[in-house]
Parts: structure tokens; sequence; C-alpha cells
């Protein structure tokens, strides 16, 4: 079975970082979990160990003041990470056209979910969380 080894959240609202921190704790990922606020500082912590082979899972948020989830992508793909990164779209967006753009990262975008997240739609996150664990 395969185990992320980190789970990165990206949001730059603290309360939902607080709130699915609390989600993962109960879930015993919390020390496997790393919280950025700021996109650009998690991308910073993602290229220090983009040769380790390890997997790893973010939760992305889509709007963010520094940089969107879609900048956050385009600098995945532009700065060639490796395909041991999943990122699973954690965003309040109900956008059709969001649901869209995020399709085109079939390297890295493996699900585009509504926050906040909580139990219930941890369901469609089954097959990532499982990983984790």
């Amino acid at each position: 079975m395969t185990k992320y080894n980190s789970i990165y959240l990206v949001d730059d609202h603290d309360i939902m970082n607080h709130l699915h921190n609390i989600i993962l704790k109960n879930l015993d990922l919390q020390e496997r979990t790393k919280t950025f606020s700021n996109p650009e500082k998690a991308l910073e912590d993602l290229r220090l160990h983009k040769n380790d082979g390890q997997l790893t899972l973010v939760l992305l948020d889509l709007n963010m003041p520094e940089m969107s989830g879609f900048d956050f992508l385009d600098i995945l793909t532009e700065e060639n990470f490796p395909n041991t990164i999943d990122v699973v779209i954690l965003t309040s967006s109900i956008s059709h056209f969001d649901k869209e753009e995020s399709e085109k990262y079939p390297k890295f975008v493996k699900d585009f979910v509504t926050k906040p997240l909580n139990f219930d739609s941890l369901k469609p996150l089954t097959e990532y969380i499982t990983k984790a664990i």
C-alpha cells in the first residue's frame, strides 16, 4: 500500500487550516501534516524535498492573494516536479470553470473538493487519505 510521507495544507485562511488540521489529527495524520498560509512557502518546502522520492499529498486552495492555486500548479509543472506529488484542490469555489481548469493538470490534480473539509467530504478522498494512513 502506498503511504504519503507528507500532507501539505495550503490555504491562506488560518481558520481553514486549523479546521483541516483538526480533522487530520482525528485521523492520526498530524505528524505528517505541514500547514502553509502562504503558497510560496509551501513551494519552497516542496523544492527542498523535490528529489527525495517521497510521496506527498497537497490539499490546495485556489483563491489566495500571494498566488492562486493555478499559479501554484503552473510552477509545479514548469519546474518539472516529480509525479510523487498528488494534489487535491480543496476550495470554496463552485465555478465550473475552476473544475475544468484543474483538469489541465492531470499529472498532479487527483480530485476537486469543496471546502471546508469534513468527514462527509472525505468520502471522495478515501483513496488519498487511506494512502496516508
